[in-house]
């Protein structure tokens, strides 16, 4: 007994001990590689990326209920997720949520409760930014950067996309400003070695995230990144003054450099090339 309580105790101290001693070896050996840069000095954000952590939360990162045996034939681990997203979709459970003004409650609700009539990702069109989530690839030179992004998000839904974006140090173009699109029209700068992305002209068509979260055409998206080693922080922050008390802050997302420089090379077709769950848009079933 006493040599049984010794090994307990011993095995309890050593895991304060290696606690204290910092982050896991893969996070520190990421963070401690040397952070590539352009001629400029600036950080090369170039690279295939992939979520290591943060970003919404709820989900628990397994969306998929395996099949019982008192279900179909037909049933699939898939078809599971879709019936449960109800009670997974991230944003709905994410603890940072965006706080609406109280003439836009109904609306929100009304969103929500409808969500296989009204959510965009229903009925096939873009995502959209923020709601596009990390992006799979980077392309950076000094006078620009490419972002390329996976389909098949947020419940299979959104197409592949990609951003191209100058970093000239020009001010938003007012013209170009009323030309509104699903990904924003956006700009960068520098703020030390964080690069800052700049998104007006947003249509509201798109939501933030499932549960009902709309958005005005005013809406305002703030990304920053920041390279270090082969780790790479991203944030944003989401403003509009027409529906939102404050400034929405998301959740912050770590992404590392992916192994494989070839991945998110490949053309992806994503999964909406029709409208689905067409059966299910007549009722209040939430997704």
């Amino acid at each position: 007994m006493k040599a049984s309580m010794v090994m307990i105790l011993g095995l309890m101290v050593t895991g304060v001990t290696v606690q204290a001693q910092g982050p896991a070896p893969a996070q520190q050996n990421a963070t401690q590689a040397p952070t590539p840069r352009l001629a400029s000095g600036k950080p090369d954000l170039t690279g295939s990326w992939q979520g290591a952590g943060g970003g919404q939360q709820g989900s628990g990162g397994d969306m998929f209920r395996r099949c019982t045996p008192f279900q179909t034939k037909e049933c699939m681990e898939w078809t599971n997720q879709s019936a449960d997203w109800v009670f997974m979709s991230a944003s709905r459970l994410d603890q940072r949520q965006p706080l609406y003004k109280p003439e836009h409650w109904d609306k929100m609700i009304e969103l929500d409760q409808w969500t296989n009539k009204y959510d965009p990702v229903m009925t096939c069109l873009p995502l959209g930014i923020p709601r596009q989530g990390p992006l799979s690839r980077i392309f950076h030179t000094e006078s620009d950067i490419t972002f390329i992004y996976r389909g098949g998000v947020d419940g299979a839904g959104g197409y592949a996309e990609f951003r191209m974006i100058p970093l000239d140090g020009k001010p938003h173009d007012p013209r170009r400003a009323a030309q509104y699109t699903y990904m924003g029209y956006t700009i960068g700068r520098w703020e030390g070695d964080t690069l800052v992305l700049d998104s007006i002209g947003f249509s509201d068509e798109t939501w933030l995230g499932r549960g009902g979260f709309f958005h005005s055409d005013q809406m305002r998206v703030i990304e920053k990144f920041t390279r270090t080693g082969n780790q790479m922080l991203y944030e944003v922050t989401v403003e509009d003054p027409v529906v939102l008390v404050e400034p929405f802050v998301m959740t912050p997302r770590i992404m590392r450099l992916n192994a494989n420089e070839n991945a998110g090379l490949l053309p992806e077709r994503g999964n909406c090339d029709v409208a689905y769950e067409k059966d299910a848009i007549e009722t209040q079933i939430r997704h």
